[in-house]
């Protein structure tokens, strides 16, 4: 069915098409999200930071920024689904046009600069929200704030006690000296001051792809010193590589397929640095069965996709369930 839907979404622009695409969710989710519980079978189980996931695949941040359509995003055969990014106060983001789809590539640049209504707004849908596997809220700081670690320590105060798990977002490119954050002793002070208010609600901390290796050996320091539970890498970059698209000048983040190479890379990075003491999770650039199977096997205990949904549908999910549960029985379940 998305192959005879795609071409009339790809005739609207980006966000439009998106905005409908949350709606529709959210009202698939609305009444009862028919078909059985997604990701079921045992084998895809995985046990991380006191939580219990039903796949290893997880939807990313930034496609249900405000919290809309959770029920039907677990519904598509997600393990977990993380919404945001929440800020204190609500913000229009940047101006338009703020969103490319790079078809050439199946990739996708965005400078969205977390554009949400607010956190206040989305926890009520958070609390009353159905489940079918961990939530978490990634927060971040508003743009114009003065104290952003104040509006990191404000998020987690406000979502801990609703979420199975917080994720502290400093690794965006579209709000100017955010990464800022994840270099000297701004990240240390940054982690303390949430790790003080989250309660035992476990944090996640997303760090960008375009850190240096000495860059991720600092961050997975202090993550374990602070008590992280989980190191989501990455987020989107503002590297280029060869790209196809006419949109590929574009200014944003790039995520898709362009950034699986760079993704892997950090990914095997972060595992040499953290040695084991500290749980991966993969993101960028997932878009099959076989990509989830070899993060999970080069040092990933979860993995979180985005842009590949726009290129390969609402059935890919499932599909990713299916190939990993295949590709166990042939080569092996990953082991930690």
């Amino acid at each position: 069915m998305f192959s005879a839907l795609r071409p009339a979404l790809f005739a609207l622009d980006p966000e439009p098409a998106h905005r409908l695409t949350i709606k529709a969710l959210a009202a698939w989710g609305a009444v009862g999200t028919p078909g059985r519980a997604p990701a079921s079978d045992p084998r895809l189980r995985v046990e991380l930071a006191g939580l219990s996931f039903p796949s290893p695949l997880g939807l990313a941040a930034g496609v249900d920024k405000d919290a809309e359509a959770i029920a039907g995003f677990f519904a598509l055969g997600f393990g977990s689904v993380e919404v945001g990014t929440l800020t204190p106060l609500p913000q229009p983001g940047n101006p338009r046009p703020r969103l490319f789809r790079l078809v050439e590539d199946q990739g996708v640049i965005n400078r969205m600069g977390f554009n949400n209504g607010g956190l206040a707004a989305a926890l009520p849908r958070i609390a009353r929200a159905r489940r079918r596997g961990p939530l978490g809220v990634n927060v971040g700081a508003n743009k114009d704030a003065r104290d952003r670690i104040a509006d990191y320590r404000h998020g987690v105060t406000h979502a801990a006690p609703i979420a199975d798990y917080v994720t502290i977002n400093i690794s965006s490119p579209n709000t100017p000296g955010l990464r800022d954050l994840q270099s000297g002793s701004a990240l240390t002070e940054l982690l303390a001051a949430c790790a003080e208010t989250r309660g035992a609600t476990p944090l996640f901390l997303k760090i960008a792809p375009d850190l240096d290796s000495r860059g991720i050996d600092h961050v997975v320091r202090a993550a374990i010193e602070q008590g992280i539970a989980a190191l989501i890498v990455g987020n989107t970059t503002i590297s280029r590589p060869p790209l196809a698209s006419p949109h590929a000048g574009e200014g944003g983040g790039l995520s898709g397929a362009p950034l699986k190479t760079l993704a892997r890379q950090k990914l095997i990075e972060a595992r040499a640095a953290s040695g084991g003491q500290l749980p991966l999770i993969a993101a960028g650039g997932i878009d099959s069965a076989e990509e989830a199977y070899w993060r999970l096997t080069h040092g990933a205990r979860l993995v979180q996709l985005y842009s590949a949904l726009v290129y390969r549908g609402p059935g890919l999910a499932r599909a990713i369930n299916r190939g990993l549960i295949a590709l166990y029985a042939h080569d092996g379940a990953p082991t930690y």
